[in-house]
């Protein structure tokens, strides 16, 4: 964990210097501008910090306040950091091609100020439709045929949310769109995948009554994200059990299907992680019925692919911002969608039903996703 989050305020800390430079370059400040500028740079980096300090001793006013222009600026940031380095790769480029030929090309070259000016423009211009693409909840449906189902159900509808992220962003609003969603589909079962909680709950008692309205008939189940962790274990299981929900902690529940689930390893980092390993968990269920793998990382463990027909995860965000899913995408294969498995499973990520950090998506739309499981005869 605490390499984590040196790794995190390292590179936190370069986005920072960088745009410095880009500023210095297109604009000639005066002393008190540069120390005025290199003030707010500074806030800012310690803007999460400061966040998660602030509501733990409940100043939540200034926590919120600080969250959204904190972690704006933070999607800003990084949009205009990604769009500044393509403009500094084609000088680079265009300076190496004179070379070659020879020849002086560089009015090809943008200024330094106009090489500040486009990335600034582009990413204030993305920040604001991702901002109004993070509230727009989309609903993805797959549909898995399987003997395992009987034939006198039929079909079976499971509704996943992943990474919801409730705290001093994602409030009422967010959450009513999502479960508006959820309620659409008329869910037989509704499942958590995770990172349904992330700050301090103690005025969210609303929120989980929210969830708490939604009733399916076979059962609301949950799983454990990195952020239950961080938030603070206790509270968020107590939250989670107060909405509704029965918490898989490397435990199974047999019923119309299967439904097991481990914790997120970022526990083992607060010793309150329950250690089970995922065929160990998954051996001992009934096979002749659909089991249903809860996991908030979309990580395979090959052992136990012949033990699940159906894994269920999130945690990816699917990068939340392009073209941060580029790196998401180099560590996770799947990070996004739906996969078809070895041995007949089948692996499921969600790109997140809200968000983390930035309230901005780009390229990464929320998702509630709805799973139908359909009775087919074997053969």
């Amino acid at each position: 964990m605490r390499l984590f989050l040196l790794t995190f305020f390292v590179l936190y800390a370069g986005l920072h210097f960088y745009a410095f430079l880009k500023i210095r370059a297109a604009f000639t400040l005066s002393a008190a501008a540069t120390a005025l500028l290199l003030l707010f740079m500074l806030i800012m980096i310690a803007a999460p910090v400061i966040i998660r300090l602030s509501e733990k001793q409940g100043h939540e006013t200034f926590a919120q306040i600080m969250a959204y222009v904190g972690y704006t600026w933070m999607g800003v940031l990084f949009l205009f950091c990604s769009a500044s380095m393509v403009i500094d790769a084609s000088r680079l480029l265009v300076s190496a091609g004179g070379f070659i030929m020879r020849k002086d090309i560089s009015p090809l070259m943008p200024s330094g100020t106009l090489s500040f000016m486009i990335p600034l423009l582009l990413s204030l211009a993305i920040a604001c439709y991702g901002y109004f693409e993070a509230k727009n909840i989309r609903t993805e449906r797959i549909v898995i045929r399987t003997p395992k189902i009987p034939k006198d159900i039929g079909r079976l509808t499971i509704a996943q949310i992943s990474d919801v992220h409730l705290g001093l962003i994602v409030r009422e609003d967010r959450l009513g769109r999502i479960l508006d969603e959820v309620k659409k589909a008329n869910p037989d079962i509704f499942i958590s995948t995770g990172d349904l909680v992330d700050g301090q709950l103690a005025k969210m008692n609303g929120l989980a009554g929210m969830l708490r309205a939604v009733n399916p008939r076979y059962g609301k189940f949950a799983i454990t994200g990195n952020h239950e962790f961080y938030a603070g274990l206790d509270q968020a299981l107590a939250f989670t059990r107060d909405a509704g929900f029965v918490i898989l902690r490397g435990e199974a529940f047999s019923g119309i299907i299967n439904i097991a689930g481990v914790d997120d390893t970022a526990g083992k980092a607060f010793k309150t992680y329950k250690e089970i390993s995922d065929r160990e968990l998954l051996s001992g269920l009934p096979k002749e019925k659909f089991t249903l793998f809860l996991k908030h990382r979309p990580l395979l463990d090959q052992d136990a692919l012949p033990l699940f027909d159906l894994q269920l995860s999130g945690h990816v965000h699917k990068g939340q911002i392009f073209p941060f899913s580029i790196l998401t995408y180099l560590y996770y294969p799947v990070h996004a969608g739906y996969s078809r498995l070895p041995w007949h499973a089948h692996l499921y990520v969600s790109r997140g039903s809200g968000t983390w950090g930035p309230p901005i998506r780009f390229l990464a739309p929320p998702e509630v996703t709805i799973i139908e499981l359909v009775h087919a005869e074997r053969g």
